[in-house]
């Protein structure tokens, strides 16, 4: 009884590790969200010129979950966590000093390449520390411990903007990221020392990321999950603008706002766990996906009609927030299904897509602003039509496979 108990109490301390290294994600995009408007003056530019920062962020995040999948396979967990992490506190540190747009623009894409290794290897532990009947109970462990961030991270960026200036929440990442290579080199142990047979060969990696994009279901599954992830960071970079200069919200107020919905997100995903025990992943999903879409239909009705209530607005936004915690995690795992002995290939390729539709919508947001809440409605909107559409496709592609 004793050893059982030690050993869930090490798992546990593994789980909150694991969430506090993959934490450093969120925490890098929601915590200076509230501090939009005051980069925008200190660094004498426009709020959708430092919503570019968000886009390269993305960039980065795309490209170094491809570059870290094999690395981390080649050369263990623990050392590319450490290396990644370092980089990532020298970036935080430049974006704390950074003397204009431009060089803080650069250090956030820096930032974005050092942090993502934290997704991978999160990831990549669990499935060498778990056994197989586990390791789901584990990823929903990870995402509790690590949904904690996204709630909190805007509001403490809006108390730190309040209080200090917007170049503090970076000395708050540095430390951040300090006391996490310090709890990895002390607290976490390798779970695999690497394979050093694994080639890095550029030629002999696209073609293992290859393989698993010539998978249809990969293909339509990772569409629909790079399409909710794309209406997601749309309302990211969107709603600094919308609810700060056009509702007239404060940063702090912001920071509560924002955390309410990602609260909603990560409530959503829970119950989501419990629907799956009577339903499908693809019957959740599609009928989800038709609320995803009225509630961007309700915001747009809304703008058009000038904002005649505050209220209804938040509700319609906090709807679309929460109805992607059911889409977004089912129609990831549907991807993945096809694959076992290359799940890891699949994993980064999926996340590294993800990103990078999240980079798109991001940029367009910055590209579109026309000092009006259309550009993040119109599409959000389309990024909900596009779900539905891709749902009920398959439904009927599904349908008609049945019946010959």
């Amino acid at each position: 009884m004793k050893k059982g108990r030690a050993q869930l109490s090490k798992q546990d301390k593994l789980i909150i590790i694991l969430g506090a290294v993959a934490a450093i994600g969120p925490l890098s995009i929601d915590m200076y969200l509230p501090g939009f408007s005051a980069i925008a003056k200190d660094l004498n530019t426009s709020i959708s010129t430092v919503s570019i920062s968000l886009t390269t962020y993305f960039v980065g995040i795309s490209v170094g979950q491809i570059a870290y999948g094999p690395i981390l396979d080649k050369y263990g967990r623990k050392r590319p966590l450490l290396i990644g992490f370092t980089i990532y506190l020298l970036a935080a540190i430049g974006c704390a000093m950074a003397p204009n747009i431009e060089v803080f623009i650069a250090l956030r894409l820096l930032l974005a390449l050092g942090g993502c290794v934290g997704m991978v290897a999160s990831r990549a532990i669990i499935r060498d520390r778990f056994e197989s009947n586990e390791i789901a109970r584990a990823f929903s462990s990870l995402i509790l411990v690590m949904g904690v961030a996204p709630i909190i991270a805007p509001t403490l960026g809006g108390e730190i903007i309040s209080a200090l200036n917007w170049r503090f929440i970076f000395w708050f990442l540095t430390g951040y990221s300090l006391l996490l290579l310090i709890l990895i080199q002390v607290s976490l142990p390798e779970s695999f020392e690497g394979n050093r047979g694994v080639s890095l060969r550029p030629r002999q990696v696209a073609l293992n990321y290859w393989e698993v994009l010539k998978n249809r279901q990969f293909l339509v599954f990772g569409g629909a999950a790079t399409i909710g992830l794309a209406g997601m960071f749309t309302y990211i970079s969107g709603s600094p603008y919308v609810l700060m200069e056009i509702l007239g919200f404060e940063e702090k107020q912001f920071g509560w706002l924002f955390g309410l919905n990602a609260s909603g997100f990560i409530a959503a995903s829970q119950i989501n766990k419990a629907l799956l025990k009577k339903r499908n992943s693809e019957n959740v999903s599609r009928f989800v996906s038709f609320i995803t879409l009225a509630s961007t239909l309700s915001l747009g009705l809304h703008a058009a009609m000038g904002f005649p209530s505050t209220f209804g607005f938040l509700a319609s936004l906090f709807v679309f927030v929460a109805s992607l915690g059911f889409i977004n995690p089912n129609m990831q795992a549907v991807a993945l299904q096809p694959f076992k002995d290359n799940a890891g290939v699949a994993s980064a390729l999926i996340g590294s897509i993800r990103m990078l539709g999240g980079a798109i919508a991001s940029s367009l947001i910055g590209l579109l602003h026309n000092d009006t809440a259309y550009p993040m409605i119109f599409l959000m909107l389309g990024c909900a039509l596009a779900v539905v559409l891709i749902l009920q496709l398959r439904r009927r592609q599904a349908f008609a496979l049945d019946l010959n």
